[in-house]
């Protein structure tokens, strides 16, 4: 019998599954699809303290997003890095004096040694590249960017290294309680005993609580779409910009990569979790909502990747998606004492960390030789540089491999970090697919980090797919499929 089952392999899944590794539990993690296949990997890629969460009154998820968004620029250094954002004035919408109190709190609601602090700045030079002449005023404050994706790759790889077992592919089919504990019934044909389920399944929370493990709930989902477009490159700089809308929203414009930018993110309510696509409506919406700054409009036609991901939230009964609470809630429901299901309900990804912590501290009881929590301090695979800084050690690995072009070189740390020497092996890399992506990288996903598809080597494990022609997208699918 192992000590927890993990049922859902995104972001909260892997953390708690590494959490609970790391404490000295027994852990098995099982993924129905593949690794951060849902709303994990369609985020709007931020690690932030949600500014605009300070009007909605959320002072504790702010203060602790903060907290965390310092806590991973330090464990996840290879997969988080720090942006300055950028937020035009526009009077009309909301008024400078409040907008100087909300970056005030944002500087000071958590402890900040790794990032800059807010300040006002005029529009001229590099920080008016793109808008509109008449915008002059703005104010520049910091946050994260990150690959959620391969934040989910990393703490599964973690779960392992700690002695787990993932399974990526393999659905929890049904569970029973038995004595002691539970009876589950996986889709690769093994049948488990666990002492502990964990239910960390998403948008499908509720599903699997109510259908798969048979547990009574008076919880419910809140499901929210927020839809996203990749377009070409609209200004210059490696700042990021957040837009004021006019219906009290904002939106996001971020640099995605050397060609592209990322804008997003909408909150529309959604039916069903499995069928989430960009509309027409919310791509103009967004287009719309750059527009009113932008010297050069932007049209829905011009979007070259369009994708949306579903907000598993807790609904707590507000009538507006946006005002929903991005916080989390955690339940445990057991038999008499015994035989624990822990539910996770929202979160996001930039306390997915803390979540995993207070879930597994959750199930303490059930548990009395837990370890401490560790996670706070333990870099993850590919992060620990020791007394190097990023830099330093990127720039060591391209001694070590002066023999291979610089930018695959770059590509392979971005996404590997200390891990890249792995990867690259012997330095005999084999076929070019394009968008720096090879023979050799394709084959450490396919064996080290549970890829099966083409589309989980070109949309997850990396973006190439946004860079590559059909042509070299087929060809990866060719060798995928071999």
């Amino acid at each position: 019998m192992i000590d927890v089952l993990v049922i859902g392999g995104g972001i909260n899944g892997a953390g708690i599954a590494r959490d609970a590794a790391g404490r000295g539990l027994s852990t098995l993690l099982v993924e129905r699809a593949d690794l951060a296949s849902a709303t994990s990997s369609s985020s709007s890629k931020l690690i932030h303290g949600g500014l605009r969460y300070l009007e909605h009154y959320e002072f504790r998820l702010v203060a602790e997003s903060l907290a965390e968004r310092e806590t991973l620029l330090r464990v996840a250094g290879h997969l988080v890095w720090p942006i300055r954002f950028l937020m035009p004035h526009v009077p009309e919408l909301r008024p400078r004096w409040m907008i100087r109190l909300g970056l005030f709190l944002y500087d000071h609601l958590a402890r900040r040694s790794l990032l800059p602090g807010s300040s006002a700045v005029r529009l001229s030079g590099p920080y008016g590249s793109g808008l509109r002449a008449d915008l002059r005023h703005g104010f520049l404050y910091s946050d994260c960017r990150v690959d959620d994706a391969r934040l989910v790759v990393a703490n599964a790889m973690d779960v392992r290294l700690r002695g787990g077992r993932v399974l990526n592919g393999v659905e929890c089919l049904a569970a029973k309680r038995i004595s002691g504990g539970w009876q589950a019934r996986l889709s690769n044909g093994e049948e488990i005993e666990t002492k502990a389920i964990v239910n960390a399944a998403g948008p499908w929370v509720k599903r699997v609580l109510n259908q798969n493990l048979n547990q009574p709930s008076a919880d419910a989902v809140r499901l929210v779409r927020g839809s996203h477009m990749v377009v070409p490159k609209l200004y210059e700089g490696d700042h990021a910009f957040i837009l004021q809308n006019d219906d009290r929203r904002v939106v996001f414009m971020i640099p995605y990569g050397e060609q592209h930018t990322l804008v997003g993110t909408t909150d529309v309510p959604q039916l069903e979790a499995e069928s989430a696509q960009p509309t027409f409506a919310e791509v103009d919406y967004l287009c719309r909502a750059v527009n009113r700054y932008l010297a050069k409009p932007v049209h829905p036609g011009e979007a070259v990747w369009r994708f949306a991901g579903v907000r598993p939230l807790y609904d707590d009964g507000t009538s507006d998606p946006s005002a929903v609470t991005r916080d989390y809630t955690l339940r445990v429901d057991d038999d008499a004492g015994a035989a624990p299901v822990l539910s996770v309900f929202g979160g996001k990804i930039t306390t997915y960390r803390r979540l995993a912590e207070e879930a597994v501290h959750r199930l303490e009881p059930y548990f009395p030789d837990l370890k401490r929590a560790w996670t706070d301090r333990s870099p993850l695979p590919g992060s620990d540089f020791g007394q190097q800084s990023r830099s330093e050690a990127r720039d060591a690995f391209f001694s070590r491999h002066a023999n291979i072009a610089t930018p695959t070189l770059r590509a392979i740390f971005r996404r590997h970090g200390t891990l890249a020497d792995e990867v690259v092996g012997d330095g005999r890399l084999g076929e070019e697919y394009g968008a720096e992506l090879t023979e050799r990288e394709v084959r450490y996903f396919v064996d080290r980090e549970w890829a099966q598809r083409a589309e989980d080597v070109l949309w997850r494990r990396t973006k190439c797919g946004l860079l590559m022609s059909e042509a070299q997208r087929r060809r990866v699918e060719q060798v995928m499929g071999q």
